[in-house]
């Protein structure tokens, strides 16, 4: 595979995290009154037809004049450095409902929102559920332990941070061409290792007729561009299944350079995101992260995200692999987490 694959990636995904931390222009833009306006506006208009968030289209969410911001957001995302942060919408003066509007007809711009587990949920509620890390049926995001760099199942993730923790809690962001690049230069061989069908957990989210596992390669080069699907913790516990991919001594060398060098402070890029930040990111080029968090004992102040699952047009064709995981692998209409019990809607309480 690495014979026919670039020696080295350069360009706007090729970044490198200090270098990004240097540029804030590059990947962060400031609201301005006039656009919390126009979206307030939106937001309002829609909240009066007294349908489902989940049902906002670009076309009901009418953006006269952000909505030529989100398509350069679209390009940057697919064509350029992979990641934007859209600051400082006043979510301290919005009720949930309104905050989640706001939300989802922008990220009705961007693409179409996916299911993000088996319960059929398009908007996601981030925040320490209690859920026991270590179970191997339990969701990462619904504890309060430092994360692991990953990527989610759909063509773009967004955050819209709504309350911050006490301590901890911050994003880090890291882009896989460069993790490559290093690899390459470094250890070809075990590089090598990362484009076999090693398995992946589904804990517990199992549509009909497949495996409790996926045998996606954590990297994999179609179409010209190469592409990460990765989650380390749910690749080691599929290790418990008896059909799974066996993990050599050679493989958890290649996964633990892998996590070494996207852990690697000078490569990733962190951030703390703040109420009303809100954070686009590819997931096909880019691995992102959270680390653990103290949060607030009182219930009304604790740590609490929304996010969205967007499949998106324009993006790139992914291998037919992919479809373990996806469903449909058709651009455009693809990603999400669906099993025979799943209904498509979007919970404004985190527990529905």
């Amino acid at each position: 595979m690495l014979e026919k694959m670039p020696e080295r990636f350069e360009g706007p995904s090729a970044w490198v995290g200090a270098d990004m931390a240097e540029r804030r222009e590059a990947w962060l833009h400031d609201l301005t009154a006039g656009e919390v306006a126009e979206l307030e506006a939106a937001a309002r208009a829609f909240a009066g037809t007294g349908r489902d968030i989940g049902e906002i289209k670009a076309e009901a969410f009418p953006l006269p004049r952000f909505a030529g911001h989100l398509k350069e957001v679209s390009d940057k995302l697919l064509n350029g450095c992979g990641f934007e942060v859209m600051r400082g919408l006043p979510v301290e003066w919005y009720d949930q409902r309104m905050a989640a509007t706001i939300y989802c007809g922008i990220g009705a711009h961007l693409g179409r929102a996916r299911s993000q587990n088996a319960a059929g949920h398009i908007l996601g509620h981030v925040r320490d559920l209690g859920a026991d890390p270590d179970d191997p049926n339990s969701r990462i995001y619904q504890t309060s332990a430092r994360q692991t760099f990953h990527t989610d199942s759909a063509d773009v993730v967004g955050l819209l941070c709504l309350q911050e923790a006490k301590e901890g809690g911050d994003s880090l962001l890291v882009s896989v061409e460069t993790i490559y690049n290093r690899m390459r230069e470094a250890r070809p061989d075990l590089l090598a290792l990362l484009f076999d069908p090693i398995a992946t957990d589904r804990r517990g989210e199992v549509p009909e007729g497949m495996e409790p596992w996926m045998s996606i390669p954590p990297l994999s080069w179609f179409g010209g561009k190469l592409t990460v699907f990765y989650q380390r913790q749910y690749i080691d516990s599929a290790q418990r299944f008896e059909g799974a991919f066996r993990l050599t001594p050679a493989h958890v060398e290649a996964l633990d350079l892998f996590d070494t060098l996207a852990n690697d402070p000078a490569l990733h890029l962190r951030m703390r995101l703040a109420p009303g930040d809100m954070q686009f990111v590819h997931n096909h080029g880019q691995l992102h992260d959270r680390t653990g968090f103290l949060d607030w004992p009182e219930r009304a102040r604790r740590r609490h995200l929304l996010r969205l699952w967007l499949t998106v047009d324009g993006d790139r064709a992914l291998p037919p692999v992919f479809a373990e995981r996806y469903g449909s692998i058709t651009v455009g209409d693809r990603g999400g987490i669906i099993t025979p019990a799943t209904r498509l809607h979007a919970p404004i309480d985190p527990q529905g």
